[in-house]
């Protein structure tokens, strides 16, 4: 993937602790894919942002406990997951795509149209 489409954005000026998704990224000649892992995010849970060119991904685990229980051993001890990167400006941040499906997010991000790749056709004479 081409470093200057996609980055990483340091994010620690939120208070609430979050844990980072894992998230695969795709690239080809029209634009990227994010592929992040949300196990425990309903749809109503999950926050897609973008501010200029910041893309945030939030989301919620719900509870897994019934109601008057207590866990007395937790793995997940962090309900929120939270994630940033920096969108380049060659990606069409307008156009996004998202799709959550078994805990797995999609998110398609076109690239501009001057961005993509073109076959310029040759006339003969």
């Amino acid at each position: 993937m081409n470093n200057q489409q996609l980055q990483q954005t340091d994010n620690s000026s939120r208070p609430t602790r979050a844990m980072v998704p894992r998230v695969d990224v795709l690239e080809d000649q029209t634009g990227i894919t994010l592929l992040a892992d949300l196990p425990g995010v309903a749809k109503e849970q999950l926050e897609l942002k973008v501010d200029g060119d910041t893309l945030l991904i939030e989301g919620s685990v719900g509870t897994l406990t019934q109601e008057g229980l207590e866990p007395t051993y937790a793995e997940v001890r962090l309900p929120l997951y939270r994630r940033a990167f920096t969108l380049s400006r060659e990606l069409d941040s307008s156009r996004i795509e998202a799709n959550l499906k078994n805990g797995v997010l999609n998110l398609r991000i076109p690239k501009q149209a001057h961005a993509q790749p073109r076959r310029i056709p040759i006339q003969v004479n």
